[in-house]
């Protein structure tokens, strides 16, 4: 039975007049980052994404060590590091420009990496509202008080027509990519998380982009959060 606006204004726990974090997870193909972005701009905060978070890595040389030095120089150090380095638009274009990087294998993510990310993932949420998209921010926040995880899927038809759109790819080898991808994240979540990325449990709200756009998915997180 589809759920009613009277009944999504009732399950929403998340406040957002406080500071929150909103984690979103997707498959590949499904639209999910627009999503992200979309919804970013209408609630006026920070998008973040692998690629973001990869490049910070690489480029400033963040290492947990690091970011530990940095918080005992300064307690907001986030806030100081990304005005200092304007890091919402110029440091993830050297990614966003290379479409392989944006699904490389997680597998490749080796522990120290793993929980570098995770300081840099709280560490942003103790400073601003944001919305994350991956890096297992369903389990990574999993305790905070102000959290809202999501799920964004969609038909494997339709993710195949849209990777091979934008990753100007055939039919065959898109969903060569789509299956890789799906295998490689789910073995990433099943490592760190001990849990399955589909486990409905581990999300607030599940979505499908069947039928619906980008637009009309932001308008119906909009409505399950007020």
């Amino acid at each position: 039975m589809p759920v009613t606006n009277e009944q999504l204004i009732k399950i929403s726990t998340m406040n957002k007049n406080e500071k929150f974090v909103i984690t979103l997870n997707r498959e590949l193909g499904s639209g999910g980052r627009t999503v992200g972005e979309k919804l970013a701009a209408k609630l006026g905060v920070k998008f973040y994404d692998k690629a973001l978070i990869k490049a910070l890595e690489e480029k400033y040389n963040l290492t947990v060590e690091e970011i530990e030095r940095l918080k005992g120089r300064n307690h907001s150090w986030w806030a100081e590091f990304s005005r200092s380095f304007f890091l919402a638009e110029k440091v993830k274009t050297m990614y966003y420009n290379d479409i392989s990087a944006l699904d490389e294998p997680d597998v490749l993510t080796t522990d120290e990496m793993f929980e570098t990310e995770k300081q840099i993932l709280t560490n942003i949420a103790e400073e601003e509202s944001c919305i994350i998209a991956g890096r297992l921010g369903f389990s990574v926040f999993s305790n905070h008080p102000n959290h809202l995880s999501i799920l964004i899927q969609a038909p494997m038809e339709q993710r195949i027509q849209r990777v091979m759109k934008k990753q100007l790819l055939g039919r065959e080898d898109a969903e060569k990519v789509i299956k890789k991808v799906d295998k490689m994240r789910e073995n990433y979540v099943k490592k760190y998380a001990e849990t399955s990325r589909y486990d409905t449990r581990n999300y607030d709200l599940v979505i499908s982009m069947a039928g619906h756009t980008e637009d009309e998915v932001v308008d119906l997180i909009m409505q399950y959060i007020k």
